[in-house]
């Protein structure tokens, strides 16, 4: 399965200030949730954001933040259900793009909700992490078993452009380099 643009909503779970500094690799992962982020918003896919109980972990990070078309405060783990309202509006994307922290806790709880539910899940992994690489690489291999797909930052750019001719493009280029 290739992703398409059109097909897609892209999902930024809990990149908040005062979790990022305790996330292995935080600057990659939240470099990576920008360029998904301004790519998206190149190829007109809504991005949603959630923040995990924003009065004790902080705000999602600013740079994040500023890509979402929304952002949803919750205290429950996986953000399905306050979500759900959100994805019903561009119901006929039917491929929902995560990236998050921390991926063994609020990104694989809602991953697997929202692939129970019906959604094609496609989780990006280097656009997550956790604050142990080992609770991260364990919800990596429990979402593919459950069904949802693994891809790259890379992976996911490229087949949303589908095309080197594409407008975005040069766009692109200048994001991953």
């Amino acid at each position: 399965m290739l992703l398409q643009a059109q097909q897609t909503q892209l999902i930024l779970i809990d990149f908040q200030a005062r979790l990022m500094p305790a996330i292995s690799a935080a600057q990659a992962v939240l470099d990576n949730a920008g360029r998904l982020g301004h790519m998206a918003g190149l190829l007109d896919i809504p991005v949603w954001g959630t923040e995990q109980v924003p009065d004790k972990l902080g705000p999602l990070d600013e740079g994040v933040a500023k890509l979402c078309d929304q952002v949803v405060a919750k205290t429950r783990f996986s953000a399905a259900s306050v979500l759900n309202a959100l994805l019903q509006t561009q119901a006929q994307r039917k491929t929902l793009v995560l990236a998050g922290c921390e991926a063994h806790v609020c990104l694989m709880q809602t991953a697997l909700e929202l692939n129970a539910a019906g959604w094609s899940v496609c989780v990006v992994s280097d656009a997550c992490s956790s604050r142990s690489t080992h609770d991260r690489d364990a919800a990596f291999a429990r979402m593919a078993a459950a069904g949802c797909h693994l891809a790259t930052t890379e992976m996911v750019g490229f087949e949303w452009l589908q095309d080197a001719g594409h407008e975005a493009f040069r766009s692109w280029q200048k994001l991953i380099r």
